[in-house]
């Protein structure tokens, strides 16, 4: 984008000034355009709630509140925003016109601070404007399975899996392996839970088809080769719901069989609870009490119904795995690790950093997550608007 242009149209008084931030600024016209918007929506909102409120509904004042606390979570960054859009061009013409050295140096300092400033606040504008995922906010189950490569492949499959566990430990997330096949350093392939605030949504974006590029140590000619591992990150299910209605239930009691003493063929203490969406039928006599011969029928027919819905899910998971990383060809890349040049490409934002040591060491990987992120996000607002 550039602003020197932009600065001639209609919204020349909300976009950001100097070429400092031309072509930087996550926010584009049309974006400043659906902010301001808002803030006349805020601006009436707030005439309507600091007037008269009798005339409304509790539900619909209730509605009136909400709507008001909501816009203003995006409207008062935004007010912010625009504030210091106005230091910025104070600031730069202060650099521009100034013959005193300190002034400037003054200056460019303040003028770092308050770019800092500016994207900080952009990034909170954006997250106001997303609407919310809950998946996005918990905890992730993280998929690593060598590809194409052999040995190659499985010992790149292992230094993948300790820069996630690493860059698991910096944030303060529990790692914890669910299952893995592997030798030595190399790794085949392994499951692992990852519990913690906004795991998911951080890791989400490690899903594809991983790809390093460098001379393996049996390599005696100095070929470089190159080598795949796939990686799927799955949001993590809390807790599969089971709700059992009871006119979903068909109760059946009958007199018990076997043992149980006097009470055996007197009494109907015996109890057959009927799923009748999923015809599973459970029946319970071990107990005297047609109570308790009921209550754990309905526990064990909840277990039942829990396995069948974690089935599906696990379904589900696979499903959505073999989408997010496809079969694990060469060809098919989110990201390259080429050792000789010390760089990481993601291909998705063609985005290259020359710091694979401090990536694969689980520190610098942040910085990646951060652009995929904004991306993302950037994406999503995108396709909103």
């Amino acid at each position: 984008m550039n602003y020197a242009s932009a600065s001639r149209g209609k919204a020349s008084q909300h976009m950001p000034p100097g070429s400092e931030l031309a072509g930087k600024s996550n926010l584009t016209p049309r974006i400043h355009e659906r902010l301001q918007h808002l803030r006349t929506r805020y601006a009436d909102l707030n005439v309507r709630m600091s007037g008269d409120v009798s005339d409304l509904g509790r539900e619909e004042l209730a509605k009136v509140s909400k709507d008001f606390s909501d816009t203003g979570q995006i409207v008062i960054p935004y007010n912010r925003l625009l504030e210091l859009y106005g230091e910025l061009t104070e600031l730069q013409q202060m650099i521009d016109e100034s013959k005193d050295q300190s002034l400037r140096t003054l200056a460019l300092e303040e003028r770092q601070v308050a770019l800092e400033d500016v994207a900080a606040t952009e990034r909170q504008i954006i997250n106001g404007l997303l609407p919310k995922d809950q998946a996005e906010s918990g905890g992730a189950i993280l998929e690593i399975r060598a590809g194409t490569g052999g040995d190659e492949a499985s010992l790149f499959s292992g230094e993948l899996l300790r820069m996630y566990e690493r860059h698991s430990q910096l944030r303060g997330w529990k790692f914890n392996t669910i299952s893995s096949l592997e030798e030595g350093d190399r790794v085949k392939e392994a499951t692992i839970e990852v519990s913690g605030r906004g795991v998911f949504g951080a890791l989400m974006f490690e899903s594809g088809v991983h790809r390093v590029q460098r001379v393996p140590a049996t390599e005696t000619q100095g070929r470089i080769h190159t080598s795949t591992v796939t990686v799927a990150v799955l949001p993590q299910a809390t807790d599969v719901h089971i709700e059992v209605r009871e006119s979903d239930l068909r109760i059946d009691v009958f007199r018990a069989s076997g043992k149980g003493g006097q009470h055996v063929n007197t009494t109907d203490s015996a109890v057959r609870i009927t799923h009748l969406p999923t015809g599973l039928a459970v029946e319970n006599q071990q107990e005297r009490s047609q109570l308790r011969n009921k209550e754990k029928a309905m526990q064990i027919l909840r277990a039942r119904l829990y396995d069948m819905e974690r089935q599906k899910l696990d379904k589900e998971r696979r499903d959505s795995r073999n989408r997010l990383i496809g079969t694990g060809d060469r060809s098919e890349k989110c990201r390259t690790y080429n050792f000789a040049q010390s760089r990481v490409t993601d291909h998705r934002i063609n985005l290259s950093l020359y710091d694979l040591e401090g990536i694969m060491s689980g520190v610098s990987l942040q910085h990646i997550i951060d652009r995929l992120r904004i991306q993302h996000d950037l994406d999503e607002l995108a396709d909103m608007s």
